[in-house]
């Protein structure tokens, strides 16, 4: 069963390599969606994999790479798209 999910990290997420260690992780966990920064210094996406894989990733994201500090994880429920083949940063 496949589950999507929006995600909204808060705190120091932008210029410390976020959006590619959330990539990395997505494709290593076969996640797929999309991440990009926002205008307001935070990093949004959405996720969609297996219930078991969300876990994981929302695991890895609310820690984040090295340099970042998460602060807040926000997260809802979406409705799932079909044909999604990876995971992308968006610009």
């Amino acid at each position: 069963m496949s589950q999507r999910i929006y995600f909204l990290v808060h705190g120091r997420v932008q210029g410390v390599n976020f959006r590619n260690f959330t990539q990395k992780e997505a494709t290593k966990l076969g996640v797929t969606g999309w991440c990009m920064n926002t205008d307001n210094e935070k990093v949004e996406g959405e996720a969609q994999g297996s219930h078991e894989a969300i876990k994981q990733f929302l695991k890895a994201i609310d820690q984040g790479p090295r340099h970042a500090r998460v602060v807040k994880l926000d997260k809802e429920d979406r409705e799932s798209l079909e044909g999604e083949t990876h995971f992308e940063i968006r610009r």
